[in-house]
């Protein structure tokens, strides 16, 4: 049962809301006025936090000093806000003039008093729960931007809003999406550059062909859209910049997959340069040799776009990862700063993608100015920086007819989404990190292109799947599984590096026993570091070692990047809480979620605070009940298998994590309705979409099988008492 003050919550009344607070504040005359003049003038009011990253360079550190090395031990819990989902946080809050903007699951957006957490409004854009078939990564929101009075969010869906910052009425709404036959989403913050604000798209693991568009600040009104990767050549080119593009693919690549590229993340923008900066995805699909058969770098995959926001055009491009074939996309969050390298002071971008180099640029030009390793790699040696280009090795190439072959790092990176922050005091960037690789298998000589739904091509073992048991695999991923697990590379653990750019080298690390604790970084003048865990604690370092000066559990899973800001003279720092994406399909063991539930908050800290209230522990789930009697062959539960890693597994990973149904312990009435309910949408209401234009009638029966095989395997474990062995292909990576 829920606390009634986490009842009250879900309640749209401001007085309602956030009761375990401190004081009011008064409301400000006008609601998020930021601008250009006031946004590059982001230091001379440190109490601010006026993009997603504080300033125009998204450094995510702070000026504040209040909260330091000898403070820290006395912070506590200011205030907290429920937002009644049980879906993945991934957005830092904007703070302007004493509210707090942020946004949730498939685009909601909350503006709170950000000294006591009470609602001023909140916004949900009712996105079509169908479209949850086409998250890779769950139904998260990376953030809104705010701008001279209007608050910009992308719903998962793909309509784009510009609401009224005091109200959160709609002053416009746009669908960006141009193509519905395909598995579009948008799960990215927006970037306002000069007079339009900017969205981009996910879904390359599916069917998407990538784009960014540009909307009029005031009005909705589309100025321009740019396409990252030709379409069908027969049918020509939307704007000039393609027509390079395609020369660098095989005239009959598989268009009809997509081709991907989507730029699902990172953007920035220069106002003094006026260049919009947009990073793009990776292929689809992953392997190289059948998507673009006659060779070619696939331009703009995984790459860097500057473009001229006033016109669309493209000013420079790099790209990182020629004819990517391991989902190394170029969308993890820009820093943009100002370095003295070399003896030269340069305006520069830095990037540390998932591919596993730290890459520095001329921000004016592109100009490539280093390239370092911040994690283990065998992908690549080197990156060449006369050509830009990396050196490829023979171990990570692939085709149809080879064996696994063993690549890092795996598709989670290195780093993705999870911000890093920049110090310029130190001069140090701090980069949550993955090491770990990935078994890359194409089992399937020509992809048959299934519309909407998972079409990488490939099974991709990764993170907790190499310690999967090998014997539960067929050849030849079952000899593979023993030479890594033989080799000591199958174990992932996660770091927190503070990188040199300047030297390129790694200067101290903080390293965890788990590879999914990565949660997103603030750095602070304070000398300190701030950052959440998977398993539910929120920890305070020290800048210039990574010793641990405070920990705080919080009970809910944090991935997050903090932030923080002030009101009335007292420095606060607020996370958002709830676990979800990141590109795995359910909690591990160790996370928050599987003691303490899932439930999202909105968590603020403040020094002299209280203590943080725990979430109530989740109830066990019940016994498994005997499941039903099993409806088909051996060959027709392999094949739902099969089927079941592709379409179902994202969702539903065959445990009990309170966020989407475990089958195993379906009813006799559910059972019974499956087909129903599968391939008819009978549950679309509730959220379960339907899968009749996908899936066929004999599927949906191979899909019931093997999940009746799952029950059964779990139910006689449970019986016997015996250790579950159970390896579901759940994970969104194995297709």
């Amino acid at each position: 049962m829920r606390r009634s003050w986490r009842v009250l919550a879900l309640i749209p009344i401001a007085a309602l809301v956030g009761l375990r607070a401190f004081g009011d504040p008064a409301a400000p005359a006008k609601y998020a006025q930021v601008d250009t003049k006031r946004l590059m003038a982001a230091d001379s009011e440190p109490g601010n936090w006026m993009t997603s990253g504080r300033d125009f360079g998204q450094g995510h550190f702070s000026p504040l000093t209040e909260i330091n090395r000898d403070t820290v031990k006395r912070l506590g819990f200011a205030w907290d806000y429920d937002t009644g989902t049980t879906r993945g946080f991934e957005a830092t809050p904007i703070v302007v003039d004493g509210v707090l903007y942020t946004s949730g699951v498939a685009g909601r957006v909350y503006a709170l008093d950000a000294k006591t957490g009470k609602a001023l409004w909140t916004f949900d854009p009712q996105a079509d729960g169908q479209v949850n078939r086409y998250g890779c990564c769950d139904a998260v929101n990376r953030g809104v931007a705010v701008w001279e009075g209007m608050v910009y969010v992308a719903a998962l869906d793909g309509r784009m809003f510009g609401l009224d910052a005091k109200t959160g009425k709609v002053v416009w709404n746009a669908d960006t999406i141009v193509d519905k036959s395909r598995g579009y989403t948008s799960t990215g913050a927006p970037q306002v550059a000069g007079s339009v604000v900017v969205i981009g798209n996910a879904g390359a693991d599916y069917d998407a062909r990538g784009y960014v568009s540009a909307y009029d600040l005031k009005t909705g009104a589309l100025r321009w859209r740019f396409f990252a990767v030709p379409g069908d050549l027969k049918k020509g080119f939307e704007h000039p910049e393609l027509r390079m593009a395609a020369r660098t693919w095989d005239p009959d690549s598989r268009w009809d997959v997509g081709g991907g590229g989507t730029p699902w993340g990172g953007m920035g923008y220069d106002p003094k340069l006026n260049l919009l900066y947009v990073g793009t995805g990776n292929a689809a699909l992953y392997n190289w040799h059948e998507r673009s058969p006659k060779g070619g770098d696939n331009l703009f995959l995984a790459s860097i776009l500057a473009l001229n926001p006033d016109t669309g055009r493209l000013v420079w491009y790099y790209q990182e990862v020629p004819r990517d074939s391991w989902d190394y996309t170029a969308t993890a969050p820009f820093i943009l700063a100002d370095l003295k390298l070399k003896g030269e002071n340069r305006k520069v971008l830095m990037h540390a993608p998932k591919d596993g180099f730290f890459y520095i640029l001329d921000r004016k030009t592109g100009k490539l100015l280093s390239a370092d390793k911040y994690v283990p790699m065998n992908w690549a040696t080197k990156v060449d920086l006369k050509t830009g280009r990396p050196e490829i090795t023979a171990a990570a190439d692939y085709d149809y007819g080879d064996k696994p072959k063993f690549i890092a790092p795996s598709g989670m990176g290195g780093h993705s989404w999870n911000p890093m922050a920049y110090d310029p005091d130190t001069g140090l960037v701090y980069i949550p990190t993955i090491e770990g690789g990935s078994l890359v298998w194409d089992r399937t000589k020509g992809h048959v292109y299934r519309p909407k739904t998972a079409n990488s091509g490939n099974q991709i073992f990764f993170g907790d799947m190499l310690m999967f048991d090998p014997a539960r695999f067929p050849e030849p991923m079952r000899s593979a599984l023993v030479d890594v697990q033989k080799s000591g590379e199958a174990q992932s653990f996660s770091a927190l590096k503070a990188f040199d750019p300047q030297t390129g080298k790694v200067v101290w690390e903080k390293r965890t026993t788990q590879w999914w604790d990565r949660g997103g970084v603030l750095a602070t003048a304070g000398g300190l570091l701030f950052q959440g865990t998977d398993d539910g604690h929120f920890r305070v370092l020290d800048i210039r070692d990574g010793t641990v000066l405070k920990d705080i559990f919080v009970g809910t899973s944090i991935m997050a990047a903090p932030m923080t800001y002030t009101i009335d003279g007292v420095q606060y720092v607020a996370v958002m809480a709830a676990w979800g994406g990141g590109g795995w399909a359910m909690p591990h063991q160790t996370s928050a979620v599987t003691t303490y539930g899932n439930e999202g908050r909105i968590i603020a800290f403040r020094l002299d605070g209280g203590a943080v209230p725990i979430p109530p522990v989740v109830a066990p789930p019940p016994p498994i009940p005997e499941p039903p009697k099993q409806i088909g062959s051996a060959d027709d539960i392999a094949k739902g298998g099969q089927l079941y890693g592709g379409t179902c597994g994202l969702c539903h990973a065959n445990v009990s994590n309170g966020m989407t149904p475990d089958l195993r312990r379906l009813s006799p009435a559910t059972h019974a309705a499956f087909k129903d309910i599968v391939l008819h949408g009978a549950l679309r209401a509730a959220g379960m979409p339907q899968w009749d234009d996908v899936l066929s009638e004999k599927d949906v029966d191979d899909i019931h099988a093997y999940v009746i095989d799952e029950a059964w395997r779990a139910y006689r474990t449970q019986q016997t008492g015996t250790k579950d062995m159970s390896t579901p292909l759940a994970s969104p990576m194995a297709h």
